[in-house]
């Protein structure tokens, strides 16, 4: 039988905390990380039939089996392990083993050294939660038996969540777009419901190679129905408009390499995924994740990502809300600059590094002048950048009935169900005003890559956002230091870079003007944006001309870009800070500028009371670049503890964002769009991108002393309050336990 198969020499040995594909890999028969000795026939029965099975002589150890101080490890049949457990443990039946489930929360598993003739219990909801996890992995792959390190049951849930990360959600969360996996990449399930759904790709009319790569893949494989479109030169919100029913693809970068067969062909450049129901390369999650790749050695990948983000502007004219055809139109929040950099840092012992750094930096300067210092995101009178793309009619890309209760009133206005309004409204039949200007600032709201809230909700395109500003002043610094450092002040503009902007070919850009630019960004921030009454940033509203009075966590930006001086760094964290710092991290926005909600004035995700990764992981840099270190490690604390305890309590689950005012459930979390990554049926093989790069990126900056606190799940406020000595006896107690 060939899943039984034994490991060729005792020393070939699998670490036994390996991810799942290596652990229950070709091959897989447990570990053995000791010689077994000391032993001696035992009775023929029990475990005459496991003994058959693992093609073991009938000897076993002297040692006892279900006792001692040795890890144990389990012989196991799959299946019926599996069944018995959700059997007896899984009650909501969900396939998730959590706190809320009513078992007796014990398995008793047959140990390996007796050949499964005596048990030993398992005990316990992460334990249990964990061993589902393991059988699930284990049947993924085919073993119908396995030998289980109790180890990876009894796992510091610190090292768990890390090593799953590391080792098996990235990998989980990475695609690529060629002929090996275009029938999968090209399903889209928000286009099933529109006119032409087949599988499709759209082209750069610049790319004509990718084009002849996918006419050939058509042809070669009719089958796939595949539909190969090359894009104008010039995209209009008409033309992404055009194409809301033959919905496809945005061909990303691919790299020529020499087959098996010595020709030369093209695959997919890689790219990250954040997961659950988002399968493209996002704009904004990316930066976030390259964060996490790049502590996690994966630098090929990250640096992936960026080519793949150049190539996105130098063919569609930005950096897309994501690849599919109904985001040509819209960016999102613009990271490029420090994601190369942070890239080139770990590469730039390599060959052509300079030339990675030097286009990198050349697609930010064409998404800079473009996209952010070009109409109509650019504010000519104040001089000032917004999220305000252009498009016209509905977003395609919405669930169905998700614009019903705003479209209705219309709808009956013009005497017509909302279906066939929404076709007279997209098709310019009817006009409608104030619809227009709903949708225009929807998709603001969208391209701000916080959507949705109340603090942008009727008016995002209309402000220039704390965030924004933060962002671009980080681009006239870093533009202005890689050209001052890396390029002896003078980069040229080459002719794939000019081609629609104002720019010449051979056009030089200094570090003089860059600096300058900045020093303009920060006086304007100064004047427009921050209140020194209140004591923190604001957005400003460049059509009323006046501040918002929304607290939003994006107020604490400005020290992630180095904008703020240190007066109003200091008084960020004394003034701001306690308004936005809950049990769990920080909070997207106050309850006092979030208002009463309810059946009319539902939650909103960016809202109160929720939290989200990239504003810890925003707040946590910039707070160490001014010197607030042990700020930043409390709030580090409190954020990781709010994933450790979701994931210890319930099946292993990262979800897109959590609730940081809810110490037992964090994850659940009540807004219009639900929790992303969450729906696991035994084992969560993906977690949620940006989160995953939080919690990689957070290890770092807690110290070693939270660190073991962490594992112990030690509540956040009782950690605060606990010394040194305290904690650390609490600690022991819990690893003495096995847990």
């Amino acid at each position: 039988m060939s899943y039984l198969l034994v490991p060729k020499k005792p020393t070939e040995a699998v670490d036994q905390y390996s991810a799942g594909h290596v652990y229950y890999g070709e091959g897989h028969i447990g570990t053995r990380r000791r010689t077994y000795s000391n032993t001696f026939d035992p009775p023929a029965e029990p475990g005459q039939q496991q003994r058959r099975l693992l093609k073991q002589p009938p000897r076993r150890r002297g040692s006892h089996d279900p006792y001692g101080s040795f890890p144990k490890g389990f012989l196991i049949d799959v299946a019926r392990t599996k069944a018995a457990l959700l059997a007896a443990e899984d009650t909501d039946a969900n396939y998730q083993i959590t706190i809320e489930d009513g078992g007796p929360k014990v398995l008793a598993l047959g140990t390996i050294n007796s050949y499964g003739a005596y048990n030993h219990e398992i005990r316990g909801t992460y334990m249990l939660s964990n061993l589902l996890q393991e059988l699930t992995l284990a049947e993924a792959s085919g073993r119908p038996y396995i030998l289980l390190d109790e180890s990876r049951l009894s796992e510091n849930p610190v090292h768990r969540v890390n090593r799953l990360i590391r080792d098996t959600f990235w990998r989980g969360l990475t695609r690529f777009i060629d002929d090996t996996v275009i029938e999968e990449v090209a399903r889209d399930p928000k286009a099933e419901r529109m006119k032409d759904p087949r599988p499709r790709i759209y082209v750069p009319l610049g790319a004509p190679e990718q084009y002849e790569y996918y006419k050939r893949v058509a042809e070669r494989r009719p089958e796939l129905n595949l539909d190969v479109v090359v894009l104008p030169e010039k995209i209009t919100a008409e033309y992404t408009k055009s194409l809301n029913d033959k919905p496809g693809l945005l061909a990303l970068a691919m790299e020529e390499y020499t087959d098996h067969s010595g020709k030369k062909n093209l695959r997919g450049c890689p790219y990250v995924v954040p997961g659950g129901r988002f399968n493209e390369l996002y704009g904004w999650d990316s930066y976030m994740m390259a964060l996490g790749l790049v502590r996690d050695k994966k630098i090929d990948l990250a640096k992936s990502m960026v080519i793949n983000f150049c190539f996105c502007i130098q063919h569609y004219g930005k950096i897309l809300n994501a690849n599919r055809s109904y985001y040509l139109s819209r960016s999102q929040p613009p990271f490029l600059t420090d994601m190369a950099i942070r890239v080139y840092e770990q590469i730039k012992h390599e060959e052509g590094s300079l030339e990675f750094l030097r286009i990198a930096i050349l697609a930010a300067i064409k998404e800079y002048y473009t996209v952010w210092m070009a109409e109509p995101r650019y504010d000519p009178k104040s001089g000032l950048c917004r999220y305000r793309p252009e498009g016209l009619g509905i977003p395609p890309e919405t669930e169905p009935s998700h614009f019903d209760s705003v479209l209705k009133p219309f709808a009956e206005k013009n005497q017509m169900t909302i279906e066939d309004f929404i076709f007279a409204y997209n098709e310019s039949l009817v006009h409608e005003p104030e619809l227009d200007e709903y949708f225009l600032h929807d998709r603001a709201v969208r391209e701000s890559g916080h959507d949705t809230s109340y603090r942008l909700d009727g008016r995002c395109a209309n402000l220039a956002t704390i965030d924004l500003q933060s962002l671009l002043y980080k681009y006239e610094t870093d533009i202005s230091n890689v050209i001052k450092i890396h390029f002896k002040d003078k980069l040229v503009i080459p002719k794939e870079f000019a081609r629609g902007t104002s720019m010449k070919i051979g056009d030089v850009e200094s570090s003089a003007i860059w600096d300058r630019r900045a020093k303009r960004r920060k006086q304007l921030t100064d004047k427009y944006f921050w209140n020194e009454k209140e004591g923190m940033y604001f957005d400003y509203d460049t059509i009323r001309m006046e501040q918002s009075t929304y607290e939003t966590a994006t107020t604490f930006w400005p020290l992630w870009a180095g904008l703020a001086d240190p007066r109003k760094a200091a008084s960020l964290i004394s003034v701001a800070l306690p308004k936005f710092e809950c049990y769990g991290g920080i909070v997207s926005g106050t309850e006092k500028s979030r208002g009463v909600v309810g059946i009319d004035r539902p939650n909103r995700q960016w809202d109160y009371p929720f939290g989200w990764a990239p504003h810890q992981i925003m707040a946590w840099e910039g707070m160490r670049k001014y010197g607030y270190v042990e700020e930043a490690q409390r709030l580090c604390y409190r954020w990781l503890y709010s994933l450790t305890k979701a994931f210890v309590d319930y099946n292993g689950v990262l979800v897109e964002k959590y609730d940081v005012t809810r110490p037992i459930d964090p994850h659940k979390v009540d807004a219009e769009y639900g929790n992303q990554g969450g729906d696991i049926r035994g084992v969560a093989t993906e977690g949620f991108g940006w989160v995953n790069a939080s919690y990689q990126i957070g290890l770092d900056i807690i110290s070693s002393h939270m660190r073991r606190a962490l594992g112990a799940c030690i509540p956040p406020d009782a950690f605060l309050r606990m010394t040194e000595t305290e904690v650390e006896g609490i600690v022991q107690s819990v690893e003495s336990l096995g847990l």
